[in-house]
């Protein structure tokens, strides 16, 4: 009559679970090689960590020896460069300021202001000017015969004293003169 279902039932079940036991065995075998793995890391990974440490310095004393080989290089252009462009600065600002000193020159020149030359001459003149006119104010002293000299006359101020003293003495004496005041000098 019919085919018992059963069977056939009881067929695709079993292969089910065979499909899932050998799946929960493959992910088992996966867990494990995991946790091997991950001991195996523990135990090796600081070898490993020494291992990147030891090459981290070698790398870096090799990069310093190279840099420090380098810097010198750099620095010795760079003040090379510098020394030629401070030596062009000044060779330029030289040019600049010696132009604008011929056209401050020609400027005033034409505008009739004397120049240092001249001035120097003028200063030179007016000084000459000033030792003769000195020389002339104050005569140098000639020698002259004992015989020919005149006696000295007394200066103003002393005869004006000499004066002033009589009539000083006349105050004394209680004379009526004596009581006005000298008159002031004439000049």
């Amino acid at each position: 009559m019919t085919k018992p279902k059963f069977k056939k039932n009881a067929g695709a079940s079993e292969a089910k679970y065979d499909a899932q036991g050998k799946l929960l065995e493959s992910a088992q075998q996966i867990w494990m090689a995991g946790l091997g793995a991950f001991a195996r890391a523990q135990d090796q990974g600081s070898k490993l960590f020494d291992a990147l440490i030891r090459e981290g310095q070698t790398i870096e004393s090799r990069t310093r020896h190279f840099t420090t080989g380098r810097a010198d290089v750099v620095r010795d252009k760079v003040e090379n460069t510098v020394s030629n462009v401070k030596e062009r600065a000044a060779d330029t600002w030289d040019r600049l300021e010696k132009v604008f000193e011929d056209r401050v020159s020609r400027s005033l020149t034409r505008l009739g202001v004397p120049g240092r030359e001249e001035m120097q001459a003028l200063i030179d003149r007016v000084e000459a000017l000033n030792r003769s006119v000195r020389q002339q104010q104050n005569p140098s002293p000639r020698p002259t015969p004992a015989s020919s000299r005149k006696p000295a006359a007394k200066p103003r101020s002393a005869a004006k004293s000499a004066a002033g003293g009589k009539a000083k003495s006349k105050a004394k004496s209680g004379s009526a003169a004596g009581s006005r005041k000298p008159a002031a000098p004439r000049k």
